[in-house]
């Protein structure tokens, strides 16, 4: 998002600015940054072009304070910033009579070896590894389905984002040879029973090994609302490409989902929309906006952060702290809706240029 991609890790990628501008700044930042990505004019434009729903990333540290998480008597500390960010966007989706999708996008400890996805630090112990950390995302659960088990505007819950995990095999680095997935499927069940004993409205989405695409050993799920979600990135847009996720949900009785999709070209994000239409197969696309092209929303950058940014990938001289703060807060306030760019062919992509106002059974995020 923050064209940073050799840093990987978000930790690492505060860490890095925290030593050129200080914590209290780097704080200022993101707080800015939180509070212009994404606001009520993104959503109203949203639902303008057309799109009906909205996947949300959660990471967890938005909702459990500090690296412990719990307080002096064991129980979990809630940090209300979390949950506050997602009551504002219930009331901007209600609004326009659209819905969200509130994904756990980096789990306690993190999901899988692909750090970028959910800022796994490799020196501590990942969601596997800790019983407390895999307690910790089951409370979290718990904690939403308390406050939003009567909530109409929510869709669903998409319990983990991309799971990349070899249980069997620890070569297996992506998980996407794994033939039991034991503690995937064991987390789920416990995730599952948790939040229904408190929330019997809300359909679960349960996301395979392998960033999504994984399910052996998993299936069947006893839960009768719960779906299969799959993640579409650079494969061919045939009928073979998604036909073992249609025999799932043949076979299981199981909706199916593609929560992810994008970073590809147009003609490609026109013909995977097509092909997941014609199979009734609802989908989702990522994300809404970022720095560079390919998506709804382009956040341009300024000179203060080319240097930053130049420096922080290894291209480039160290910048004053002055000038790296201002291009942060730059870059914070261009993320604004009304400072992006905006590719109408891509949305005409996704939706059909005929389209653009019309609701279709698709989200955006």
């Amino acid at each position: 998002m923050m064209g940073l991609s050799n840093l990987k890790a978000q930790h690492i990628i505060r860490s890095r600015i925290s030593r050129i501008i200080g914590e209290k700044k780097t704080e200022q930042f993101y707080q800015s940054w939180r509070d212009n990505a994404v606001t009520k004019a993104d959503i109203d434009a949203m639902a303008g072009w057309g799109f009906n729903s909205v996947r949300l990333p959660m990471h967890w540290n938005l909702f459990i304070k500090g690296t412990p998480g719990r307080n002096a008597t064991g129980r979990i500390a809630w940090n209300e910033e979390g949950f506050r960010r997602v009551d504002a966007l219930i009331a901007w989706l209600k609004a326009n009579d659209m819905f969200l999708i509130l994904d756990m996008h980096a789990a306690p400890g993190g999901q899988g070896h692909d750090t970028a996805i959910s800022d796994r630090d490799p020196d501590k112990p990942s969601l596997w590894d800790s019983r407390d950390n895999q307690e910790k995302m089951i409370a979290l659960w718990s904690e939403i389905a308390r406050r939003y088990k009567d909530e109409p505007t929510i869709a669903g819950y998409d319990l983990l984002n991309e799971p990349n995990w070899g249980f069997q095999d620890k070569n297996d680095k992506g998980g996407c040879r794994e033939t039991g997935n034991e503690p995937l499927r064991d987390l789920y069940e416990r995730t599952i029973r948790a939040i229904r004993a408190i929330d019997s409205n809300h359909m679960l989405i349960i996301e395979g090994n392998c960033w999504g695409n994984n399910y052996l050993g998993m299936l069947p799920i006893a839960d009768r609302n719960t779906a299969l979600s799959f993640h579409k990135y650079w494969t061919p847009t045939t009928q073979g490409s998604i036909e073992p996720f249609l025999k799932l949900r043949e076979q299981y009785d199981m909706p199916l989902w593609n929560g992810e999709s994008g970073e590809n070209s147009n003609d490609w994000y026109a013909r995977a929309v097509a092909l997941q239409e014609r199979n009734g197969i609802g989908w989702s696309w990522w994300p809404l906006k970022k720095i560079g092209a390919g998506n709804p929303l382009e956040i341009k950058t300024g000179a203060d952060y080319h240097r930053l940014s130049a420096y922080l990938r290894g291209e480039g001289n160290k910048p004053p702290a002055k000038a790296a703060f201002n291009g942060l807060m730059q870059l914070a306030a261009d993320s604004r809706f009304d400072r992006n760019a905006y590719h109408q062919d891509v949305v005409d992509a996704l939706l059909g240029a005929s389209d653009r106002h019309k609701k279709r059974p698709s989200g955006s995020q």
